[in-house]
């Protein structure tokens, strides 16, 4: 059996949870399920009163920073469901990673998350770190807020990072794109009906076709370099593509990578599935570049 049946297995084998207490701790239990790597140190703290963890591999450079946001759909999703992913992360692009504890739908619609984003990243500011030597990332709805964070920043003419990475991104949430249908049959994790109840959580009194709530409808240019990994067997992939498409017409350097059989935010089991140890070193790469191979 490949490694990613094996994955599918695992995530097809409960029923869904139901409720949001269920959701959040599923996502812990499924996504948590493989060890961060023995070596990476971790510590909590908080960072503009926001709960967050620092993991830092060895010879990481403590002066450069991935600020990481993670998914779940503005609704689940915390530092520990997504620890493993955020360290490999880190440790692939030779840097410390933060993971934010940012607040969650639907007790704290939008903009909460958007704010507590934004907060951290001037956190890290002020605290002397260089902004082209913080990247921005996220997978999911965690790659939606990334890529509104930015927008948010240019448009308030605050000093942006050095480079964005997008994970399987959510940036649509009129879930208007073709393979919301035609990928249905083969995503085991995303559907058009859960992400509408998601979408409606986290919006709260906000349009879907707010810019900051559906970035696949900012202006997006004068943003910095931006790499966009998605799967082929996601619902999402219509979004990934438009979305390097859009950056990519708005004179945005962007590297749009698709990976055959794979589903949404597959590094999360980077563990026990090559692909997602080669996406990462492939995003690592480009994060320890500050996104010039986008323009190479």
């Amino acid at each position: 059996m490949a490694e990613i049946d094996k994955v599918r297995g695992l995530l097809t084998g409960l029923p869904r949870p139901v409720g949001w207490a269920e959701r959040r701790a599923r996502i812990e239990q499924v996504a948590a399920v493989d060890a961060p790597p023995p070596e990476i140190a971790f510590t909590s703290t908080t960072i503009a009163g926001i709960p967050a963890e620092w993991s830092t591999a060895p010879m990481a450079d403590a002066r450069r920073v991935l600020l990481y946001l993670h998914g779940g759909g503005y609704c689940s999703g915390s530092i520990v469901s997504h620890r493993g992913l955020v360290s490999r992360a880190g440790q692939a692009a030779g840097m410390r990673a933060l993971a934010l504890q940012f607040r969650l739908a639907p007790e704290h619609p939008f903009p909460a998350a958007l704010d507590d984003a934004r907060a951290a990243y001037e956190a890290l500011l002020a605290e002397g770190i260089a902004p082209v030597d913080i990247a921005v990332g996220g997978d999911s709805a965690g790659g939606g807020l990334t890529l509104a964070l930015m927008v948010s920043l240019r448009d308030a003419g605050r000093p942006l990072p050095g480079c964005g990475w997008l994970v399987s991104p959510w940036i649509d949430l009129a879930m208007t794109g073709a393979t919301m249908d035609s990928k249905d049959a083969v995503d085991p994790l995303i559907h058009r009906g859960y992400l509408e109840e998601l979408a409606a959580a986290y919006r709260g009194a906000a349009s879907a076709d707010h810019p900051l709530v559906s970035p696949l409808r900012a202006e997006l240019g004068g943003l910095p370099p931006i790499l966009v990994q998605v799967g082929s067997a996601e619902t999402l992939l219509d979004d990934a593509v438009r979305i390097a498409g859009r950056l990519g017409a708005a004179e945005v350097p962007v590297r749009l990578e698709v990976w055959p059989q794979m589903i949404h935010a597959w590094m999360l089991w980077a563990g026990r599935l090559a692909e997602g140890r080669q996406s990462l070193a492939s995003a690592g790469a480009f994060l320890r570049a500050r996104g010039l191979v986008a323009a190479g």
